[in-house]
Parts: C-alpha cells; sequence; structure tokens
C-alpha cells in the first residue's frame, strides 16, 4: 500500500476518544499484586537502575529469582549483591550490548541453554538520542536497542518458552509509540531518506513493538505463552544519559523535576507478570495496568508481518 493510502487510512481511523482516554489513564496509578512469586524465574534487561532496577528488586522481595542483561559488570554484581542480601534469592547475570547483534545472539542462545524455565522475560533495556548514530552493524541505534534485540531474543526463545506450556512476555512500550503518527518507514529504518529527530526515532522504534507483538501473539496462540507491551507511566530514569551536556542538564533541571519514581513502573510490571487476573490476555498494550488502544500505525496487520520479513533479515534470521 503507498505512503498516501496509508496517510489516508491512518487518519480515518484516528479517534480524539482514545487520546482522551490516554491522558486520563496518565494520571492513575498501576493496580497492586500481592501473590508470591517465589523460586520463580524471572529475565529483565537494563536492570541496573531507574525501571529495570525496581523491577528486580520488586520481583525478588516476592521471592522471584533474577537473571539481569546489562553492559556494565562492576553494576551488575553490585545489584546481585544486594538482591541475594536484601532479600535471600538467587541472582545471575549476563552481560551484553543490546546494540550489537553479536552480544544480543550470545544471551539469547546463553537463555536458550536455561534448564530453568524462564517464567517472566521483560524487555526494559532502552535509549533516547537527539541525534542519529549507528551501531556497529550499520543500523540505527535506537531501533535496535528498543525492538531489534527484543524481537531476536523472542524469536529465538519461541520454542524454549513454547515448551513450558506456560511464561509471560513484557515489553515495557511508551504511548511515545504515537509519535511515529502515520507510521514507520520500512524502508529507511537508518533515515537516510527522512529527517531524523529523537521522537520519530523513538516513535518508530516503540510502534515496531506493538506491530512485532501481533505476529508474535499469533505464533504463541493456545501455547500458554503470552505477550504484552506496557506504557511505564511519566516516570524518572537515566535514559539519554548518551546525549550532550545541554540536553543532559535540561532533563536533569526541567524534565525529571515533573516526573514520578519509576516505583510504580515495577508496580505495574510485577501485577502484569504475576497477577491471575491477567494470566490469559495476549497482544494487548497497557497504559501501565489498564488495558488501552495503541494508535493505528501500531494496529496494522500487514505493515506488522512486513516488519516481520524485515526484521528477520535485519537479524539474519531465517524462518
Amino acid at each position: 500500500m503507498k505512503k498516501n493510502k496509508k496517510f489516508f487510512k491512518y487518519f480515518k481511523e484516528y479517534q480524539w476518544a482514545n487520546i482522551f482516554t490516554m491522558i486520563k489513564n496518565n494520571r492513575s496509578g498501576p493496580k497492586i499484586c500481592n501473590e508470591d512469586f517465589k523460586n520463580k524465574l524471572i529475565v529483565i534487561t537494563g536492570a541496573t537502575s531507574g525501571i529495570g532496577y525496581y523491577t528486580a528488586r520488586k520481583y525478588a522481595a516476592h521471592g522471584a529469582n533474577i537473571v539481569c542483561i546489562n553492559r556494565n559488570i562492576q553494576k551488575s554484581e553490585d545489584l546481585c549483591r544486594e538482591i541475594v542480601s536484601d532479600f535471600g534469592v538467587k541472582c545471575d547475570y549476563l552481560i551484553a550490548d543490546l546494540s550489537n547483534l553479536k552480544d544480543i545472539y550470545q544471551v539469547a542462545e546463553q537463555l536458550q541453554n536455561y534448564k530453568t524455565p524462564i517464567d517472566v522475560l521483560i524487555h526494559n533495556a532502552g535509549v533516547y538520542l537527539t541525534k542519529k548514530e549507528l551501531t556497529p552493524d550499520g543500523l540505527e541505534k535506537v531501533f535496535v536497542v528498543h525492538y531489534l534485540s527484543s524481537f531476536i531474543i523472542n524469536y529465538l526463545l519461541m520454542d524454549k518458552l513454547k515448551s513450558q506450556q506456560k511464561a509471560r512476555i513484557i515489553m515495557v512500550g511508551s504511548e511515545g509509540h504515537r509519535f511515529a503518527a502515520w507510521g514507520i518507514h520500512l524502508d529507511d529504518l537508518n533515515w537516510e531518506k527522512h529527517r531524523y529527530s529523537g521522537l520519530k526515532s523513538y516513535g518508530t522504534a516503540k510502534t515496531a513493538q506493538l506491530l512485532s507483538m501481533i505476529v508474535f501473539n499469533e505464533n504463541f496462540k493456545n501455547s500458554g505463552v503470552t505477550i504484552n507491551t506496557m506504557h511505564p507511566g511519566a516516570v524518572k530514569t537515566e535514559t539519554g544519559q548518551e546525549n550532550g551536556r545541554v540536553y543532559r542538564w535540561f532533563k536533569k533541571n526541567f524534565i525529571d523535576k515533573t516526573l514520578k519514581s519509576p516505583e510504580i513502573s515495577a508496580e505495574a510490571l510485577y501485577y502484569l507478570g504475576v497477577s491471575e487476573e491477567v494470566e490469559n490476555l495476549s497482544g494487548k498494550f497497557f497504559n501501565l495496568t489498564t488495558e488501552e488502544e495503541a494508535a493505528p500505525p501500531a494496529l496494522d496487520r500487514e505493515v506488522a508481518f512486513d516488519l516481520w520479513n524485515k526484521s528477520l533479515e535485519l537479524a539474519g534470521l531465517h524462518e
């Protein structure tokens, strides 16, 4: 379908009611789950700070064992030492740069070889850039970290998770997917033909997450494996530290002062990973713990399957 046809298709599908619902939901807190999760295994990316840190502690406080995937060895060791000391559970870590395809494959292979079932897999790692950066593989960095890394890991773990007959995948998405208001440019994922901006690249990556969820959900049908995406709320994180001094100063002195603690995101991620109330829900987008309709470009099944094939190509995977 040509670009102008997509524009008119999405334009007709947009509903103001969904925007008002989003604004309303942004003011609400998450539902709370008090169920225990003893001796279960949670895998989480980007766990040394922000949302990931509080989420790891939340699950550990309820008895879960933790495997965190981070870039920094020292921070990972400190985190695991803290979790073991505070909660008496097991904590391990895998080191990977999720902007590097080699590292992504390596960590996916390590997870494949785990004999213990993975009960909850949370894709939390993220990055926000004001200027375009390419990875060592020649791919746009925000797209790889937010989307392609989770796609590869999910894809390579499909058989393992299905064999368990029960698992939950949660992708930390964003209402920011709405910045890709007229869809993603599958022919220009490296932003060579279109003008790059932080918001547009971020919106594209988060839209891609939601589109991939459509196809993964079909692959997991009747398997006991669920996959959902969650907007974590307006919370303070360390995302954006890779940018220049001006951006970091502005974020610290203006943006961060309007944000809430990432503990509310951890509450939502625990609810979505553990609560029996959402046990059979899959392929959904949540604003914290409230189900919400994503923007039209993130619901386009035709584009979802085109993106799936493109992702296999970029990642060097084969059906």
